[in-house]
């Protein structure tokens, strides 16, 4: 589809923000998504652009944690390929829904993603108290499989809060500090990701030019981001974030 330099600017906004507000609280999403429908993109077309221009965000967040991951090697066996089956689940399922039912979809599943954000802080509280808690051992780590499966295929569906989702299910599956559990949830939102993206690639979806500009603001976006990662409180700017959730989702709703 055609797009002016004005649309593609609007994009690249976007994406800047929505990559600092990824590095600095998560649900760059929120930002992201409803800019792209509204420059004109179709909605399906939208998400799967957004899920492919983010891939590298998620690759950025997992290295940086990579050093909590490399005694975990038995746990990213175990989950990596069912975060990588989910994604594309929710991928068929996205692109078998067509335009007219997920764009109903569109204002709850925004709505969704900003309860989710919202919500973090308590889960992270919730997660930490349970990991002080002597003898809270789970029955079996494979108890993780199917809630990190579901997770994934809302995922690969529609990925704002999908971060919040997987960390919750591995917090009621694994008994780890919230560090090591952080960077699990890493690299299984990145399985999942890259997933999607990779089976969104064949899909014809992908608005290329807005990816690609995407892309370079949400790299510029998340080094900004993490530039004011000590003078910003994440809390603060996640109530900012939940608010404008919420409100594009009342919009969707109207129109």
């Amino acid at each position: 589809m055609m797009l002016s330099v004005l649309d593609y600017i609007l994009i690249a906004l976007a994406a800047m923000a929505g990559g600092a507000v990824n590095a600095l609280a998560g649900g760059g999403t929120l930002i992201t998504f409803p800019m792209l429908t509204a420059v004109g993109i179709p909605p399906v077309a939208a998400n799967v652009t957004n899920t492919v221009a983010m891939c590298p965000g998620y690759f950025g967040a997992t290295m940086a944690q990579a050093n909590d991951l490399r005694d975990q090697k038995g746990r990213l066996r175990m989950l990596i390929p069912i975060a990588a089956i989910g994604g594309i689940i929710g991928g068929i399922l996205l692109l078998n829904t067509g335009e007219k039912l997920f764009r109903a979809l569109v204002p709850y599943l925004i709505l969704l993603a900003s309860l989710l954000l919202a919500v973090q802080e308590p889960v992270r509280a919730w997660l930490v108290k349970r990991s002080q808690r002597e003898g809270s051992k789970p029955i079996s780590e494979k108890s993780a499989i199917l809630p990190v499966g579901l997770a994934a295929i809302y995922g690969g569906y529609f990925g704002a809060g999908l971060s919040v989702i997987v960390l919750a299910a591995l917090g009621l599956s694994l008994d780890d500090s919230l560090t090591r559990l952080n960077a699990l949830k890493q690299a299984i939102a990145l399985s999942v990701n890259l997933s999607a993206a990779i089976f969104f690639l064949f899909s014809g979806k992908v608005v290329w030019s807005a990816a690609l500009v995407m892309a370079v603001g949400a790299l510029i976006g998340g080094a900004l981001g993490g530039k004011f990662a000590g003078k910003i409180k994440p809390s603060t700017l996640r109530r900012i974030v939940v608010a404008i959730g919420v409100g594009v989702s009342v919009i969707y709703l109207v129109r």
